[in-house]
C-alpha cells in the first residue's frame, strides 16, 4: 500500500469500549456522571487493583500469565501499565524478568551511554518501545526524526541490505558526536537486538489507557461494571461463570431471573436492605431469545407486573414465545413469582403457550366482549414438585452453571473433614517446580470425552463442577474402565489424583474415581436429629429403613416435660441426601453432626 502511495488506517473495534459506555450508562441512571476522559491518572485503589492481580474483566490484564506478571512487577502508574501491555507479547516477553529485577533493584540497569540513560529510565534500563529505538539514534547517533523512523522500521524487517547501510550510518553518527567506534558498533547491536521485538509505545499507551478505566470502574463501581460486563457476554455461558464467580468474589448479590424484575440483559437493582447487586438476565436464559425477552420486558413496562400465570399468558405475544421457551423460564427460576412449583410451571409450558395464542385470536376479534376482568384460567399440570437436586440439573440446563445453590452445597462439612480441596484453590497450593502433588477433589460430572491414544488405549477429559468452579481432569484407561459408570452427568463423585502446574493452570491426573455419597456414608459421623412433633416419627422411621445399616450413629433428640432427650435408634449408612431428607421432614427442627 505504501508503494502506491497509500496510508494504511487500523480500525479496532474493542467490545471493551461499549463495556466502559454501558457501564456509564448504569451509573447516570442512578445519578452519578462520570466521564471517562477526565478520570484522574493517579487513582491509588485502581493501581492497588492491578498490583493484586484483581483483573478479571479489565482489557489485556486478564489472563493468567498477565495477572502473575502483575503480582510480580506491580503497578505504581500509568507508565507502568504502559510498559506491561509492551512486554506482555512473544518476544519482549524475555526481557520480563530484566525488567521486574531493575525495577526492584535486585538488578542494576544496563548503562549503555549517557546520552542514552534517560531515554530508558522510565522503563529501567530495558529498551521496551520502538519510539525509545527512535530516540536513542536522535541522541546517540545525529539521526533526524524520518531517519530514526527509517531504522526503526529497518530493524523491524531484519532485512540484512537495509540494516548494513543503517549500521555504517549509525555508527558513523555516533563517532561524529565522540563515541568510540567499537562502542557505537556494541550499541547498535543491542538496540537492534531490543527494536526486533520492540513494541509501538502509542499503541500501549492506548490500549492501557482504555485497562485503567476499565479498572478504575471495577474498583470504584464493582456492581455496574459487572453487570456491564455480562450484559456484553450475555450468549457466553463460559464468560457468565467465570463472571459469576467474580461476582460471589466481589461479594455483589446475583439475584435470580424474574420475568417481573428481570430486564432482557443484566440490569443494576437494589435489594430490600439497599445493597446494589446484579439482576440475571432474561435474555441470557439459554433458548428463550433475546428479543423475545424484549417483547416480555415491554409488556410489563406498559401494563404492569404479571400477577400469576394465568396473566402471563394472556399477554404473551404468541408469535413470539413457544413451549421450549416457556419451559425454560420455567427451568431457570424466573417463573418462581408467578407459580411456587418449577415442575409445575415447566409442565403446563404448553398451557401457557395455548392460552396466549387463545388470548391473541381473542385481541384480533373486533366482536370479543371485553370484560376487563381476570385473565382466563387453564388446567395447571398434576405433578410432583422436583427434588433439590433435580431442580438444580433442571436449572442447570436452562442457565448453563448452578445459579441458587449447588449440589455440593449439602456436603460442605463432610468435604472439609476429610480434606477435600476446593478447584479454586488448587493452583494456589501446587509447586512451582511442576512436580505433581497428591490431591483430593470433589465435584458433580458435567461432560465427559472419551479419546484413543495412538497405542489404542481410552481416555479421558471429564468436566466437573464444585462450589468454586469447573475444572477438568483427565483419566486414563485403567482408572477410566473402573469409573466410567460413575461418569455420568450430574453424579456427585470424589476424585483422587495428582495435580501439577502447566504454565499457570492445573493440570489433574485421576488415579482413583469413587461415588461421594459412598465415601461419605462409610466415613461419616453420626447425626443428632432434634423433632418437636411425635408425629414425625413414622416418617423418620421410614427414611431410616430405605437408608439401610451402616456406621453413622443416629440420636434421636426430644423435648419432653421440658427436658431434653436423646435416643440413639440404630447405625445407619448417612449421606448428605439422607440428612437433607431428613431435615425436610414436618416436625424435625434441626440435624446436626454427632
Amino acid at each position: 500500500m505504501e508503494q502506491a502511495g497509500l496510508v494504511k488506517f487500523d480500525f479496532l473495534g474493542l467490545k471493551t469500549l461499549t463495556v466502559l459506555s454501558k457501564t456509564c450508562e448504569f451509573l447516570a441512571r442512578r445519578g452519578i456522571e462520570v466521564d471517562l476522559a477526565t478520570l484522574p491518572l493517579d487513582d491509588q485503589a485502581t493501581f492497588a487493583l492491578m498490583s493484586r492481580a484483581d483483573t478479571i474483566g479489565i482489557f489485556q490484564f486478564e489472563s493468567s500469565g498477565m495477572r502473575s506478571l502483575l503480582r510480580d512487577a506491580g503497578v505504581g502508574s500509568l507508565e507502568d501499565m504502559i510498559a506491561l501491555v509492551a512486554l506482555y507479547r512473544p518476544g519482549p516477553m524475555e526481557n520480563i524478568p530484566k525488567y521486574v529485577a531493575c525495577k526492584y533493584g535486585r538488578e542494576k540497569p544496563d548503562m549503555l551511554h549517557e546520552t542514552i540513560d534517560p531515554v530508558v529510565e522510565d522503563t529501567y534500563g530495558v529498551i521496551i518501545y520502538q519510539e525509545q529505538v527512535m530516540q536513542i539514534a536522535q541522541v546517540f547517533a545525529g539521526y533526524s526524526l524520518g531517519q530514526a523512523d527509517l531504522l526503526r522500521r529497518a530493524m523491524g524487517k531484519k532485512i540484512k541490505s537495509e540494516m548494513d547501510a543503517q549500521r555504517s550510518t549509525f555508527v558513523e553518527g555516533a563517532v561524529a558526536k565522540g563515541v568510540d567506534k567499537n562502542k557505537a558498533s556494541l550499541v547498535f547491536e543491542l538496540v537492534a537486538k531490543f527494536a526486533e521485538y520492540g513494541f509501538n509505545k502509542s499503541h500501549s499507551a492506548c490500549y492501557a489507557l482504555v485497562a485503567y478505566q476499565t479498572a478504575y470502574l471495577k474498583v470504584h463501581y464493582p456492581v455496574e461494571f459487572m453487570a456491564a460486563l455480562m450484559t456484553l457476554d450475555l450468549g457466553n455461558t463460559d464468560k457468565l461463570n467465570i463472571f459469576r464467580q467474580e461476582v460471589d468474589r466481589l461479594g455483589i448479590p446475583l439475584l435470580p431471573p424474574d420475568v417481573n424484575r428481570s430486564e432482557a440483559s443484566f440490569s443494576v437493582e437494589a435489594t430490600d436492605d439497599g445493597t446494589l447487586g446484579v439482576r440475571y438476565a432474561l435474555g441470557a436464559i439459554k433458548n428463550v431469545g433475546h428479543k423475545a425477552m424484549e417483547g416480555v420486558v415491554t409488556e410489563r413496562e406498559a401494563n404492569g407486573r404479571f400477577e400469576t400465570i394465568f396473566d402471563f399468558a394472556n399477554r404473551l405475544d404468541a408469535s413470539q414465545v413457544n413451549k421450549r421457551q416457556v419451559e425454560n423460564l420455567a427451568s431457570s427460576g424466573a417463573l418462581d413469582g408467578l407459580l411456587e412449583s418449577r415442575a409445575q410451571s415447566r409442565a403446563s409450558a404448553e398451557a401457557v403457550v395455548r392460552a396466549a395464542s387463545d388470548a391473541s385470536q381473542r385481541s384480533d376479534d373486533l366482536f370479543a366482549a371485553v370484560d376487563g376482568g381476570e385473565a382466563p384460567r387453564f388446567r395447571l399440570a398434576d405433578v410432583p414438585a422436583w427434588s433439590t437436586a433435580e431442580l438444580l440439573e433442571r436449572e442447570y440446563d436452562a442457565i448453563g452453571f448452578y445459579l441458587s445453590a449447588h449440589p455440593l452445597d449439602e456436603y460442605a462439612e463432610s468435604l472439609a473433614r476429610m480434606g477435600v480441596t476446593p478447584s479454586a484453590e488448587l493452583a494456589g497450593k501446587l509447586r512451582d517446580d511442576g512436580n505433581a502433588v497428591s490431591v483430593k477433589l470433589a465435584g458433580n460430572v458435567l461432560s465427559k470425552k472419551e479419546r484413543t491414544s495412538q497405542k489404542g488405549n481410552r481416555f479421558a477429559f471429564v468436566s466437573l463442577s464444585d462450589t468454586s468452579g469447573v475444572y477438568e481432569i483427565t483419566i486414563f484407561s485403567e482408572v477410566l474402565n473402573t469409573a466410567r459408570e460413575l461418569l455420568e452427568a450430574g453424579v456427585p463423585v470424589l476424585i483422587h489424583g495428582n495435580a501439577r502446574l502447566d504454565g499457570e493452570q492445573p493440570r489433574i491426573l485421576a488415579d482413583r474415581i469413587e461415588a461421594l455419597d459412598t465415601t461419605i456414608a462409610r466415613n461419616a459421623p453420626g447425626l443428632r436429629v432434634y423433632v418437636d412433633d411425635a408425629h414425625s416419627l413414622a416418617t423418620l422411621a421410614s427414611v431410616m429403613e430405605r437408608t439401610g445399616k451402616g456406621k453413622g450413629r443416629v440420636h434421636l433428640v426430644l423435648d419432653i416435660d421440658d427436658q431434653e432427650v436423646e435416643i440413639e435408634i440404630g447405625e445407619y449408612a448417612v449421606s448428605p441426601a439422607v440428612r437433607s431428607a431428613i431435615k425436610a421432614i414436618q416436625g424435625v427442627v434441626d440435624v446436626m453432626e454427632a
